[in-house]
């Protein structure tokens, strides 16, 4: 297989809704998918064990990380099937690093998985810790860093983490997927990283991650 035909499908903000998982192109033939948080609507592990099934039905690899709606049980869950990103990083593929932080800062919604910036940050460094050694990097984030495209509100607000802006900053992975803004659905740049915020999975879209020679490359695919 050359390089460029490996890739994986990122998805998030799924929300319980998996009906658009048979539009998703090449899903079957992906490495495996990664969802970036948010399989539930406020719910638990039941409720994420449901959306993990259905897309281990077209594909058994999956990688995935709360959100800030799922509860801490699903954390737990994740944990203890061997599938979670949250605060962890390992290797994706021979010399290519994945990492992620779950859940989001606080918004005003009382959400059940809500954290302190800092906290986001200091989970940022856990990650990092572990896949520092690799060339290649995939960040998954559910809280997108402030920036332009990827965090902004329809108002015009930008509701995206510090933390995790200072860590694409300075560390620069790949690509960094990410969501929890359904309305700020694009790609844009930081530095050398491409930020993908695939928006709610019913309505949006899905991201591409390509495995080719010198680093990942990514790209935002719509419904």
């Amino acid at each position: 297989m050359q390089s460029n035909d490996v890739y994986w499908i990122g998805i998030g903000d799924v929300h319980e809704s998996t009906h658009r998982l048979k539009d998703v192109r090449g899903i079957r033939e992906a490495q495996g998918v990664i969802i970036s948080g948010d399989m539930t609507l406020a719910d638990g592990a039941t409720v994420a064990k449901r959306v993990v099934d259905a897309v281990k039905e077209y594909n058994p690899a999956v990688l995935a990380q709360i959100g800030n709606m799922d509860k801490a049980e699903v954390d737990d869950w994740l944990n203890n099937e061997g599938i979670n990103l949250h605060a962890q990083g390992r290797e994706l593929a021979e010399g290519v690093g994945i990492m992620g932080v779950g859940g989001s800062i606080t918004t005003p919604f009382g959400t059940p998985s809500e954290f302190s910036d800092e906290q986001i940050g200091l989970w940022l460094e856990q990650g990092w810790q572990q896949v520092k050694q690799y060339k290649k990097l995939l960040l998954v984030v559910h809280n997108p860093p402030v920036g332009n495209v990827c965090d902004r509100l329809p108002n015009g607000v930008h509701v995206g983490s510090p933390s995790v802006r200072a860590f694409i900053e300075r560390v620069q992975p790949d690509v960094c997927l990410t969501g929890h803004i359904h309305e700020a659905m694009g790609t844009e740049q930081i530095g050398h990283t491409t930020v993908i915020n695939t928006g709610a999975f019913s309505s949006g879209g899905y991201a591409v991650i390509r495995n080719e020679s010198e680093r990942l490359v990514a790209e935002l695919v719509l419904f």
